[in-house]
């Protein structure tokens, strides 16, 4: 039986993520679990915050998504009855930001196999080259047609409910275009809404990811180079408008009659043909 992966996880702070980073802690050796408190404010960055467009569209952002998370539903998602919570709150480590000096320092002493991320802002250098094994990643899209942010709502809004999903995948330098590892589509059926096919797209890919874990574990080689670098969705191109249009489809049935069973895909590595051999015939 192989010994398991010693990993690093990195992850936000809600319901979701710590989700995630249960399953994957019970699915590995987890030697720290990271989450970023927050960039210090400094005099630059609240003068950009104040600009007026920057203003008014983390505003409208922080608004609709009040306005979308009310009610706890993420939580009883993911928890049920129970409140959400870490349950290897012993592993918690607070960073300003995630590629802060401190989370370096941690992934250096700790020396992980791999290191595992979902949620955080981008990663960048010097921790992206850490990981014996890589850093694989969980994107809230099907890359590389959906990169970058809100990509279940871009989907639905493209009339593509068969796209919804998440992919894992080794991150590198770019946005959402390290090699595929897997895409993990949810169950879509009729009566469907946003948030439910990205909780559930995230609830299947948990599993996924501890899968991957598991086989990395064993020796298994994953991933796969994207085809492309297809269309990188930006928060700020999500806007009102484009929420009142995803809402008429809706109402008028984009979902109806859609029953989608639960699909993964596995992007394992090409193995190329044997090189043909001439036949060898005997003197």
């Amino acid at each position: 039986m192989a010994a398991a992966l010693r990993v690093m996880i990195l992850c936000g702070r809600s319901p979701r993520h710590l989700y995630v980073a249960n399953r994957l802690a019970r699915a590995c050796e987890p030697v720290a679990i990271v989450h970023e408190a927050g960039t210090r404010l400094t005099p630059a960055k609240l003068a950009r915050l104040l600009r007026p467009a920057t203003f008014v569209n983390k505003a409208s952002r922080w608004l609709r998504d009040r306005k979308r998370y009310r009610g706890g539903g993420e939580a009883k998602f993911f928890f049920g009855d129970q409140p959400p919570r870490l349950e290897r709150a012993d592993l918690a480590f607070a960073a300003p930001h995630i590629n802060h000096e401190s989370v370096v320092a941690l992934a250096d002493r700790l020396r992980p196999d791999a290191i595992a991320v979902f949620g955080t802002s981008l990663i960048r250098q010097p921790l992206l080259s850490r990981g014996r094994l890589g850093i694989l990643n969980l994107h809230g899209g099907l890359s590389p047609e959906y990169r970058g942010a809100d990509c279940t709502f871009w989907a639905l809004y493209n009339g593509e409910p068969d796209k919804v999903g998440c992919t894992l995948h080794f991150i590198d330098a770019g946005i959402d275009t390290g090699k595929l590892i897997a895409h993990v589509c949810p169950e879509v059926n009729e009566g469907d809404d946003e948030l439910t096919l990205f909780w559930r797209a995230v609830r299947d890919s948990a599993e996924i990811y501890a899968e991957a874990l598991a086989r990395l574990a064993r020796g298994d080689r994953l991933g796969r180079p994207q085809p492309g670098k297809g269309r990188l969705y930006q928060v700020k191109q999500r806007l009102g408008r484009h929420e009142r249009v995803l809402e008429e489809k809706l109402a008028a049935g984009l979902l109806r009659g859609v029953r989608l069973p639960p699909r993964v895909t596995w992007f394992d590595p090409v193995v190329p043909a044997a090189s043909a051999r001439p036949v060898q015939h005997a003197q």
